[in-house]
């Protein structure tokens, strides 16, 4: 029966980062042909629920694994607490890993390149991140893929190294090995708090990775 567990969460791992790939392809597809001929309000809400196309395989797999919300490191209780932890993590990473390089003059290592000059639009950024970019990725990758290589062998460790090496192998799609290495290692990051930090939830994880990220705009927009 555990043989049997183990390969099962094992054809899940390989099912679900494999369905994510050839969701990112879908929504880079559609990024490329399809967003810029919608209206602008169309643009805004599509491209928030096409990056969900990178979880439908994921989601798919876990109901026909019969997982739960609470199997992926989600938690009932204490909502507030994590929302805060979240919203903690994101500024203290986003200080350390970008704001005080923009500040030292190293701020191209850490720049999105994308600038804003409207408040809309740093609201929208923040949306975006939270609730598409962090949603998704750590549904799949703190969430489903951790999982299911902790059930293949029973590591904390083993678990965040596969997770953060997939999530970087992840990005090198639409980046380069660099930005592929240095993501893995975000990942493992996000795999620490998870692991050391208590109510630290996959939710929690999601709003800290969001922030994180939307900030990188907000920086660069203010400091260049």
């Amino acid at each position: 029966m555990e043989q049997a567990n183990k390969r099962n969460a094992l054809i899940s791992l390989i099912i679900s980062i494999a369905g994510a790939i050839a969701g990112l392809f879908g929504v880079t597809a559609f990024n490329q042909y399809v967003l810029m001929n919608l209206p602008l309000a169309a643009r805004l809400v599509s491209v928030i629920v096409t990056y969900w196309l990178i979880a439908i395989i994921p989601i798919i797999i876990m109901f026909v694994s019969k997982d739960r919300l609470l199997d992926y490191g989600f938690e009932k209780d204490k909502i507030g607490i994590q929302l805060a932890i979240g919203v903690g993590l994101g500024i203290v990473m986003s200080v350390i890993l970008t704001l005080i390089p923009h500040i030292a003059g190293f701020g191209s290592y850490v720049d999105s390149g994308i600038r804003y000059e409207y408040l809309w639009k740093f609201i929208y950024e923040f949306v975006y991140c939270i609730l598409a970019v962090g949603a998704v990725e750590e549904f799949v990758f703190r969430g489903l893929i951790y999982t299911k290589a902790k059930q293949i062998i029973q590591k904390d460790w083993f678990a965040a190294v596969i997770s953060s090496v997939l999530f970087g192998f992840f990005h090198i799609l639409r980046g380069n090995a660099v930005q592929m290495i240095m993501t893995a290692l975000m990942g493992a990051l996000f795999c620490l708090f998870r692991v050391r930090i208590k109510r630290c939830s996959t939710l929690s994880l999601i709003i800290a990775h969001g922030v994180y990220d939307a900030l990188i705009t907000v920086w660069a927009s203010l400091l260049l």
